[in-house]
């Protein structure tokens, strides 16, 4: 049975969320390597007498545009020994705004871990889609912004390195396809806020390389509070290909996306946890075509071992 948590704990994830959803700023970026667990705070402590972790986590973040999108997933990992692991994870997304909805799967990404040392880790891993990012209503493609998935495969790299407390994080995500996305935005009528929107056609993303340092502070037997900085840069200006069939650059779609998290841990046992987790950016990118833009990113996560 699980633990009941105590009230000043969901009075400080409270606060943070109020405090969290009024920043203006926008542009928090993340194709998905961000979350993966070797790539998350702690997650180079995965060894010990428990060689199983499943989790589960639901997320809330706000969108360009006034869109509002959910997210859910479930991850597993494996450690085989005392140098390699294995995760899988599984992504759904939901997204509603401007009189339109949808909802799909996301992505599935399984990744193997090899720990270097009791201080470094290296992760190999790839994204696999679940949708090709093509979704339609009333048979016009719908921008990024709706779609479940970027619908492209990627290769997953990172390295993580503990100095002290201080755990370090190196990682690059590169697409290897791309998706089937034939968003125009001159497809809509022209008091439709999709004319808004960045045309996507036959859409070419670039890769992202992220950093990540986060420093764990405990508060007690049972609580651990996590600040973390995470910057982003997409490598290159995303492309699409207009209606008279000219391959464009999306100018501005290049550079740094700088976010700060705050992780709050709660350990209902010895193998239970609740993990919050409420993100925002700095630093933003002039154009996110994706549609991976967030002004805030809030999470709730189980995790057990076993």
């Amino acid at each position: 049975m699980l633990t009941k948590l105590p009230g000043n704990f969901l009075l400080l994830f409270s606060l943070v969320i109020f405090f969290s959803a009024g920043l203006f700023a926008q542009g928090c970026s993340d194709a998905g390597v961000c979350t993966i667990h070797s790539f998350k705070p702690n997650g180079l402590d995965s060894i010990s007498e428990n060689h199983n972790h499943f989790k589960a986590g639901i997320s809330y973040g706000a969108a360009d545009y006034s869109i509002s999108v959910f997210g859910t997933y479930l991850e597993y990992s494996r450690q085989l020994n005392d140098k390699f692991g294995l995760d899988a994870k599984l992504t759904t997304l939901s997204q509603s705004g401007n009189d339109i909805s949808s909802f799909g799967l996301s992505d599935i990404f399984i990744n193997s871990n090899y720990r270097i040392s009791n201080k470094a880790t290296l992760t190999l891993g790839v994204k696999i889609p679940l949708s090709d990012a093509n979704k339609k209503e009333d048979g016009r493609a719908l921008p990024m912004d709706y779609q479940s998935s970027l619908g492209t495969f990627d290769l997953v790299l990172g390295f993580g390195y503990n100095v002290g407390r201080l755990q370090l994080v190196a990682a690059l995500q590169q697409p290897l396809t791309q998706n089937n996305n034939a968003f125009f935005a001159e497809d809509y009528p022209i008091n439709s806020p999709l004319r808004e929107f960045q045309s996507t056609n036959q859409y070419q993303r670039s890769g992202d390389v992220l950093l990540r340092a986060s420093y764990p502070i405990d508060l007690g037997q049972k609580f651990r509070l996590t600040p973390s900085l995470l910057p982003i840069y997409h490598l290159a200006n995303d492309k699409y290909t207009n209606q008279e069939g000219i391959e464009l650059e999306i100018e501005g779609s290049q550079g740094l996306t700088l976010n700060w998290n705050l992780y709050l841990d709660y350990d209902l046992d010895e193998k239970q946890a609740l993990q919050f987790n409420v993100g925002a950016p700095f630093i933003v990118r002039d154009v996110r075509p994706d549609g991976l833009t967030r002004s805030f990113v809030a999470s709730l996560e189980y995790r057990i071992r076993f």
